[in-house]
């Protein structure tokens, strides 16, 4: 499955409520419920936090990546956040995340969602993309980016 494909227009959403790091994580996993994705948000949540325990997922220049993998996920998805105020993540650069991609993926995933991370870190390396990330506000305008 290409990456671009794991996004929908259900799952993103350019005005995030959170103004802290696990508010943030529940409020991507709470778009992955309501789109049906998810049918357990806890058990997500644990396998996030988990990760999340390991290293920070925010990889700086306000960029998070958080991704879990459990027997919650249905199939292999993708949600995108953006928070104009910027969000304490623990970023490696200290500085706060405006760009959330919470990657979820089945148990059973091989190694989907490290291509994910692979492919989004990389496009995400490039200011214009980043920049242009900060002010999008619909769908099309978001996966054009991607493609």
């Amino acid at each position: 499955m290409a990456t671009k494909d794991m996004f929908s227009k259900e799952r993103v959403n350019f005005n995030l409520k959170a103004d802290s790091k696990e508010g943030a994580i529940d409020e991507l996993i709470e778009i992955l419920y309501e789109d049906g994705k998810v049918t357990n948000k806890d058990e997500l949540k644990k396998a996030v936090i988990k990760r999340e325990e390991e290293f920070s997922t925010g990889i700086g220049m306000g960029i998070a990546i958080p991704h879990g993998k459990c027997s919650a996920v249905k199939e292999a998805t993708i949600t995108f956040g953006l928070s104009k105020e910027g969000i304490d993540y623990q970023s490696m650069d200290d500085k706060p995340a405006h760009l959330f991609f919470l990657i979820a993926v089945p148990e059973e995933s091989s190694d989907v969602h490290l291509r994910a991370l692979s492919e989004i870190s990389r496009k995400l390396m490039h200011t214009e993309v980043r920049e242009k990330l900060y002010d999008v506000n619909d769908f099309e305008e978001f996966i054009k980016i991607f493609e």
